[in-house]
C-alpha cells in the first residue's frame, strides 16, 4: 500500500507548488479495512488536476486555509446551510473570475472551467449531487440562485 502511495507522490507530487500537501495514508473503515490518500490543498486549487481515486484507493482532501466570503459561515449555522452550495461556487466565479485567472495561470479560461476547477472537479456532477442530497435530507436546503 505504501508503494500506491509512492506512486502517487511521484505522480502528483508537482502540485504540491500550487499547494497540495500529500498526507499519506488513512484508514476510514477498520471494518473493512478501507485506505483512503489523504490531500489537503487550498480552496483556490484546480481540482481537476487530482484524480477521485488512484490505483483503487479512494483520494480525500481538505480544505486549508481561508475560503472566500460566499463560502463563510458560522460554526452554529452548519446544519442549516450547506457550505458548498453550488451557487456560492457560481457568485465566487461570477465575482472574482479575473483573480482566478490569474491564479491559475490561464487568461482564456471560462466560467464552466473556473467552475469545474473549483467545485471538486466537475461542477454538474456537484451540482446533480447537491441537488440529490438535499432531497434526501441528507444536507440543508439550499437556493440555486
Amino acid at each position: 500500500m505504501f508503494e500506491i502511495l509512492k506512486h502517487f507522490e511521484s505522480k502528483y507530487g508537482t502540485l504540491k507548488k500550487k499547494g497540495l500537501r500529500i498526507e499519506g495514508l488513512s484508514m476510514i473503515d477498520p471494518k473493512r479495512k478501507k485506505h483512503v490518500i489523504m490531500v489537503s490543498k487550498p480552496f483556490m486549487f484546480d481540482n481537476r488536476q487530482l484524480p477521485k481515486t488512484y490505483e483503487g484507493l479512494d483520494i480525500k482532501s481538505k480544505i486549508e486555509g481561508g475560503l472566500p466570503k460566499e463560502f463563510a459561515f458560522n460554526k452554529d449555522a452548519v446544519k442549516k446551510e450547506y457550505v458548498w452550495a453550488p451557487n456560492k461556487f457560481e457568485k465566487y466565479v461570477d465575482r472574482c473570475s479575473e483573480e482566478i485567472r490569474k491564479q491559475f495561470g490561464n487568461p482564456e479560461m471560462s466560467r464552466v472551467e473556473m467552475l469545474d476547477a473549483l467545485a471538486f472537479g466537475n461542477f454538474e456532477a456537484h451540482k446533480k449531487k447537491s441537488l440529490q442530497l438535499m432531497a434526501e435530507g441528507k444536507i440543508p436546503p439550499f437556493k440555486m440562485n
